[in-house]
């Protein structure tokens, strides 16, 4: 089950039965399950304190995503700001929704063992975002 929140800001425009199949897809693509996933969609001020309090980091991000899988089944927690969000699109001269969705699927990538931060992993990530976008 695939649950969609927000905490002090405003619920983006998704589709959540759309949004939800197309995680499905994407995990399957990478031979994982859905279990349970929880978004919570908060403000750049609320992620800086998530960021602070569980990972002892002091900057803000558009995403964080905590990671209770079991073997194949996906499991987590994935924390979005939409300030972030917003900002990223008009930064990278995307879309709103296109960069909500690229934030919204590069959670679930996450969860499924894809990494972003050594070297090369950024390209890596990347390619697996666009396949999936593209399956949207």
């Amino acid at each position: 089950m695939i649950t969609y929140n927000s905490d002090g800001v405003k619920m983006p425009k998704i589709r959540h039965r759309d949004t939800t199949a197309w995680i499905k897809r994407v995990a399957a693509a990478h031979g994982r399950k859905v279990g349970e996933i929880g978004y919570m969609f908060v403000s750049d001020e609320k992620i800086l304190e998530v960021n602070r309090q569980y990972l002892g980091h002091d900057y803000y991000t558009d995403i964080i995503t905590f990671d209770y899988d079991e073997d194949d089944v996906l499991n987590g927690d994935i924390v979005i700001s939409l300030d972030t969000v917003r900002s990223n699109a008009e930064k990278f001269g995307k879309t709103y929704d296109d960069e909500l969705h690229r934030v919204i699927i590069h959670g679930i990538l996450h969860l499924c063992g894809i990494n972003d931060k050594g070297p090369g992993e950024r390209g890596i990530m990347e390619a697996n975002e666009n396949a999936a976008l593209a399956m949207l």
